[in-house]
């Protein structure tokens, strides 16, 4: 366990480096290795623990990739509107429901799309280049349209007016997935075509890794949860509900979350039990009298980063507490938005398997005003499109919630600039891709 001084009603004697901070996360969050079977239907945004081999083949059998008249394509040859080729018509090969019987020479299947391609046939000649017609001087040599010895036979011809060449519009078996080729690999975040193809070789249950469990300790006296009744001077938690919403979006499951007051004995006992992978303790983490969290995470653990050199969130931190990685988050909303974003989500994707960066999707804008920061600290600015420009909404006010629903998105100004001038343009990160 380690210990350090109080730092309580005293400040921060320096302030790390953001970059500083992600380089913790990477070093100590580490993909889980734990895997867990679940429903095909449940594993869109899973990481998959291993790799999938096919059990079979997709198509198993050669089929039609089009609504037409399965024959030799061959046959076909010179077939156009002024020389149209007959074929005697043997009956229908539906999906589910093939032709039972085999195409031999001047013979034709009428077939549907995906229906089995019948023995004999190597091609499809498409409906639209075809027309059916009854038999007469114009049949093939030696074929008897009575001819009822072949399952399906219909006394009708059907003309080929265009050629097509063998294997044509045929899906062979094996075309789209080899039987024992690799399916998907090992570490893929699956998607819902992933499902679908899983689900096309007849697998139902995934093999994917155990998703990061999480523990929300939100502190606070002056806290009360929406909707209950409050005494003067408190106010309604919102800092909860906007945690649960991140780590869903995120993928991470909520094993536990309370509201826990300004009591370091009841914090110390809720951090000392708790068996989650990620551990998020809203408030109380600055250095006021009743900021807890620092001390009790030296005293149960290593508190390893305290104070950022950011703007929201500067009095974020992260430590260590048996297995289970801390994150301090400030009490404010919009710092606490900003702290969890930058760190506790880094941490849930890389413990899930996932690349680390956001997966916010970035547009570059111009600026309609001056961008101000200040040199060694990195800046999270809230901004709004107006115009076709970006308008900052707000600069500080890390208590003004409001900001980041009337926002867009975000730009940050790196530590080793002092801003950005009117017309820069710059990248803007949209909230709305989540």
């Amino acid at each position: 366990m380690s210990t350090g001084r109080d730092i309580r009603m005293r400040g921060f004697a320096s302030r790390k480096l953001v970059r500083e901070a992600l380089n913790w996360i990477d070093l100590h969050a580490c993909p889980i290795s734990e895997s867990e079977l679940v429903d095909l239907i449940h594993c869109r945004g899973r990481v998959l623990a291993e790799t999938v081999h096919a059990p079979m083949s997709v198509p198993e059998f050669p089929r039609s990739a089009m609504d037409g008249y399965a024959l030799i394509g061959a046959e076909t040859t010179g077939a156009g509107d002024y020389n149209p080729i007959a074929f005697r018509l043997l009956g229908d090969a539906f999906p589910g429901r093939p032709f039972l019987g085999k195409v031999s020479p001047g013979t034709a299947v009428r077939i549907m799309t995906g229906a089995p391609l019948p023995d004999g046939a190597d091609a499809v000649l498409p409906v639209e280049f075809a027309q059916e017609s009854q038999p007469g001087s114009g049949s093939p040599e030696g074929a008897d349209s009575g001819d009822l010895s072949i399952p399906g036979v219909l006394k009708r011809n059907v003309e080929a007016l265009a050629a097509v060449a063998p294997s044509k519009n045929v899906g062979w078996r094996g075309e789209d997935i080899a039987e024992a080729s690799e399916l998907l690999l090992r570490g893929r975040r699956l998607r819902p075509q992933d499902a679908a193809i899983l689900a096309s070789v007849g697998i139902t249950n995934i093999p994917v890794l155990r998703r990061p469990t999480v523990a929300i300790f939100t502190t606070g006296n002056e806290l009360v949860p929406p909707g209950a009744e409050r005494q003067p001077f408190q106010i309604f938690d919102a800092n909860s509900t906007l945690l649960r919403c991140l780590v869903e979006r995120d993928e991470g499951q909520i094993i536990e979350w309370r509201w826990i007051e300004d009591d370091a004995s009841v914090l110390r006992q809720a951090l000392s039990n708790t068996r989650a992978d990620i551990i998020l303790v809203s408030g109380g983490s600055s250095v006021g009298v009743e900021d807890h969290a620092p001390s009790l995470i030296k005293e149960l653990g290593t508190l390893d980063l305290h104070g950022l050199a950011m703007r929201p969130s500067s009095p974020a931190g992260m430590g260590r507490i048996n297995s289970s990685l801390v994150f301090l988050l400030p009490g404010n909303p919009v710092s606490c938005l900003c702290a969890y974003d930058f760190f506790a989500r880094r941490a849930i994707y890389r413990l899930a398997g996932r690349p680390p960066e956001w997966q916010y999707p970035v547009r570059s804008a111009k600026l309609a005003r001056k961008l101000v920061s200040a040199i060694g600290r990195l800046d999270y600015v809230r901004v709004q499109f107006q115009d076709g420009q970006i308008e900052p909404l707000a600069i500080s006010g890390a208590s003004i919630l409001s900001s980041t629903v009337r926002a867009d998105g975000f730009v940050l100004v790196p530590e080793d600039l002092e801003g950005y001038p009117a017309g820069a343009e710059v990248d803007v990160y949209l909230y709305d891709a989540n």
